[in-house]
Formats: C-alpha cells, sequence, structure tokens
C-alpha cells in the first residue's frame, strides 16, 4: 500500500515547521538570559558564501508554502521577506502553518504524476513529476535550510539538541 501525497508533505512539514519554531523560541531565550544582540544570530552564517538564520527561515518557509503551492494548484501567498527579528521570523513560521492549514489534503492527493515546473537557480527551471518533486527537492531543501538554522543556532551557544531539531516543543 502506498502513501499518499498529503500524508507525505502536510504532517511532515507542520512538525518541521513547528520545530523550527520552537528553536526560535529557545533562541530568544538564550538572547534574553545573555543579554546580547539578537542580530549576532539573525545575520550570522556558518562561512562566508553562506546565508545568514533570517534567510535560512524564509526560504525553509518557501519550500513549504512554494512546493505545496505547486503539487496542490493552490495559490501561495505573497510573503515580503521583510522580517528581521525573531519574533518576525517566527510569525512567517506561523503564517506558514496558516497556510498549510488550509490546503485540503485532497487537492495534493493523487498529483503523484503531475508535472512541477520550478525555479531551480537565479536563471534555470526544472520540471519533475510531483512526488519526485516532493521527495528529491522539496522536503530535502526544507530539512537542508531547518538544519543550517540549527547549526547556525547551536554553533552560538543556544541549548539545543537532537529532540529540538525531531521532536521541538514535545521535547
Amino acid at each position: 500500500m502506498s502513501i499518499s501525497m498529503s500524508s507525505a508533505s502536510l504532517p511532515v512539514c507542520r512538525t518541521m515547521l513547528s520545530n523550527l519554531g520552537h528553536m526560535l523560541d529557545k533562541a530568544q531565550a538564550f538572547v534574553d538570559e545573555k543579554k546580547c544582540d539578537p542580530s549576532a544570530l539573525t545575520q550570522y552564517r556558518l562561512a562566508p558564501d553562506m546565508l545568514p538564520f533570517t534567510r535560512q527561515i524564509l526560504i525553509a518557509c518557501d519550500a513549504v508554502k512554494n512546493g505545496v503551492a505547486r503539487i496542490s494548484g493552490v495559490e501561495a501567498p505573497k510573503f515580503d521577506d521583510t522580517e528581521t527579528t525573531l519574533a518576525e521570523l517566527k510569525a512567517r513560521i506561523e503564517k506558514t502553518l496558516a497556510f498549510l492549514g488550509s490546503v485540503p489534503a485532497a487537492t495534493l492527493d493523487g498529483t503523484e504524476t503531475k508535472e512541477i515546473t520550478f525555479p531551480s537557480g537565479r536563471d534555470t527551471t526544472r520540471t519533475m513529476q510531483a512526488e519526485a518533486y516532493l521527495k528529491h527537492w522539496m522536503l530535502p531543501n526544507l530539512f537542508f535550510h531547518v538544519t543550517m538554522a540549527y547549526a547556525i543556532l547551536r554553533h552560538n551557544g543556544v541549548n539545543l539538541g537532537k529532540t529540538d531539531y525531531l521532536v521541538g516543543p514535545a521535547a
């Protein structure tokens, strides 16, 4: 028996974004406790050519909202990408979760062979069937950017562990 596109996407995306929100809560607690400038976290990058923490959050949210929209045929909301604070980034996650909650599972189910064309670079696009897009592009992209956000926070001393990444607020 195969799993549905909705069960392979919606709960996974909800969990990862909720866990990312939990990590932001821990980052805010760290900033409050240490009385440090939050931009030390939001602008941090692990390598000079890497995007900063803020962009990791924005891209994780965009991977979800745009990916689910492409597969389901539902229009994705437009976000301005103006978030700079931990609270604004947390609100971005909440807006993305709200969008996910509005997407009917039925719009995803049965789309496995639907052709999805999406940007895969600054000047390039790629086309994949929806199931392959979900498994080999959308979800790995989400996991990558959540992992980078985790690594940046952890590197800077935020008290995070594997259960924060995997279980989030239920840890």
